[in-house]
């Protein structure tokens, strides 16, 4: 699984929150946007090698 992907960001209640559309269960919350998109690039990362 190589490619794009498209990360949903999404700013609720103090947090923000963000999911991987193409990829069910790869979601994280983090304080700050740049946390978050790290955080995402980790779990998808992660994902994918799980899935190899």
């Amino acid at each position: 699984m190589t490619g794009e992907f498209t990360a949903i960001l999404k700013w609720d209640d103090g947090w923000w929150i963000g999911w991987i559309e193409e990829v069910p269960g790869v979601n994280c919350q983090e304080r700050t946007r740049e946390e978050l998109i790290e955080t995402l690039k980790a779990t998808l990362s992660e994902a994918i090698e799980f899935n190899r």
